[in-house]
């Protein structure tokens, strides 16, 4: 098949190398140009780069709506288009222009975790699978009819880091796969359950801000979801931003007030955490190391000389 390729990063370029390879002939890519967003200079093998490098035209769009990329789209005479992280909105008249539609490579399993960073909401909401669903492009937000989905279990101790690399590997398989069902006729092609959708919005610094009354269990996951190279959980600690690296759930039962620097557990410090901390029923969360906004990293035990103050969600 003939296909145009919409994608950004190391998602999309993970896409076009699997296209690439595929057999299917490619004869467009579109893609973003650089950004400065915290999370998009993260995982952001240039699909420019690698589409040059195999001779693919090559146009670069913030939005897709203007009438140059679509007589472009028209004149690839496309049977199909392929798009995966694709930032913005894709009009009909282009979602629909190929025979076989757009087929959208989406990192959740849909019908849940449609949007923006699915990975790392999905782990600090504790789910026990990630994956990637192929689905027909639709007017809706990643709504379409799917044919074809993959998923990994989440550890215990699984990052967004760890999880990013189990899930951009399926990335390959499933275009693959896919392309293959559509091309031979034999997709089945299945609605989502839309009673069971839900989106999420893109990430930014502001949402590894620490709240001290969340419990402790879904701290520890957001410190694992914050994992380097995204920007960390944080909080404050004596007006400075303190970022969270590496945590647990306390062995012990603290009370108190969420947010107090209490006492030290094993190998690192517990916070107390969660709404109802004041009952002494709840973990703490314990810290184990921390970074400064110099860049240097400490052990809680030696950052935290004495115990006593608070963390605070603002300096």
């Amino acid at each position: 098949m003939r296909v145009v390729m919409f994608g950004y990063q190391t998602w999309g370029h993970r896409t076009l190398q699997a296209l690439i390879e595929s057999g299917h002939e490619v004869t467009l890519v579109v893609t973003h140009p650089k950004s400065d967003h915290a999370y998009e200079k993260i995982w952001d093998d240039s699909v420019a780069e690698l589409a040059a490098k195999h001779g693919v035209p090559v146009l670069l769009r913030r939005r897709p709506g203007d009438a140059e990329l679509l007589k472009a789209v028209r004149d690839a005479a496309p049977d199909i288009i392929v798009a995966n992280n694709w930032r913005t909105w894709l009009p009909p008249e282009l979602f629909d222009l190929p025979p076989h539609g757009t087929l959208n490579v989406h990192d959740s399993l849909l019908p849940a975790y449609a949007g923006f960073s699915p990975i790392i909401w999905a782990l600090i909401n504790g789910e026990q699978e990630v994956g990637v669903t192929a689905h027909r492009m639709n007017a809706g937000l990643d709504a379409g009819d799917i044919v074809l989905q993959r998923a990994v279990t989440v550890r215990p101790h699984d990052t967004a880091t760890d999880l990013f690399h189990r899930t951009v590997d399926l990335i390959g398989p499933v275009v693959r796969e896919s392309l293959d069902l559509i091309a031979s006729g034999r997709a089945r092609w299945t609605p989502q359950d839309r009673a069971r959708a839900s989106f999420f919005h893109k990430r930014s610094v502001e949402d590894g801000r620490i709240d001290w009354t969340w419990p402790a269990e879904r701290l520890e996951r957001l410190v694992r979801a914050q994992s380097d190279p995204y920007p960390n959980a944080y909080t404050y600690h004596d007006g400075r931003r303190l970022r969270i690296v590496a945590a647990a759930v306390s062995e012990a039962r603290y009370g108190g007030t969420p947010g107090r620097v209490f006492i030290r557990e094993g190998d690192g410090v517990v916070i107390v955490a969660g709404a109802d901390a004041h009952t002494g029923r709840l973990p703490g969360l314990l810290v184990r190391r921390v970074r400064t906004d110099d860049g240097a990293e400490h052990t809680a035990a030696d950052y935290f000389t004495t115990m006593g103050g608070y963390l605070t969600a603002h300096p």
